[in-house]
């Protein structure tokens, strides 16, 4: 069964995936009155990719799960959590902030293997190693904890990616696809930066024109 529903929209230069933290600063006018109407009404709001020029049409739902400061001039910092993604059919601007009708979805049923867990480890492994990731015992109780859709997000919101690589994975709805090329990705994204630092090494050293004009 197809869902649809009609919900606010907050525009940013980022990717929210389903299950990923996101604490945010509301600080414009039209965001206080939209964030205190979705704590009012117990809804939910979207986030979409926003480049400066242009909205994404595919985008993850957010739900506030705890105002964490309130200001007195009506600024609030919150902390949300991605929940559904969803297709935009069309922009409603009948409010101060943007509104849309969407429609929620998930990815495909696929068949699970032993394949699926090999992956799944792997991407694990590599995201320990590219960014500030949980202890590897906290890791592995993660990668107990996390479904293969949950993990495949995991993935895809590494920081090594940009928001546009991130909106690609967004719009996947394949799992396994998902998984595989998040994780075939951060191995891509590991070899670079170790090449990058054995140039550096080589290029390094005082063999450069600024050894000869000292900063005073």
């Amino acid at each position: 069964m197809i869902k649809k529903a009609t919900i606010p929209l907050f525009p940013l230069g980022l990717v929210l995936f389903p299950g990923m933290p996101l604490p945010l600063h509301i600080f414009e006018d039209r965001y206080k009155l939209m964030i205190n109407e979705c704590l009012d009404q117990n809804k939910a709001f979207g986030i979409v990719l926003f480049n400066g020029h242009q909205i994404q049409d595919i985008g993850c739902s957010a739900v506030i799960i705890k105002v964490l400061k309130q200001y007195d001039d009506g600024k609030m910092d919150i902390f949300c959590v991605g929940q559904k993604r969803f297709f935009i059919r069309k922009l409603v601007e009948s409010k101060a902030y943007l509104e849309s009708e969407v429609i929620f979805f998930d990815d495909e049923i696929e068949s699970i293997s032993r394949e699926w867990e090999d992956i799944a480890a792997r991407g694990i492994n590599l995201l320990w190693q590219i960014e500030s990731v949980p202890p590897k015992e906290e890791g592995l109780r993660l990668l107990k904890k996390l479904d293969y859709k949950g993990i495949s997000f995991l993935i895809a919101g590494s920081d090594g990616f940009t928001p546009e690589e991130k909106q690609v994975f967004l719009e996947m709805t394949s799992t396994l696809k998902r998984l595989e090329k998040g994780t075939d990705s951060l191995e891509k994204i590991i070899e670079r930066n170790l090449i990058t630092q054995e140039i550096q090494k080589i290029i390094g050293g005082n063999g450069n024109i600024r050894k000869y004009f000292p900063v005073s």
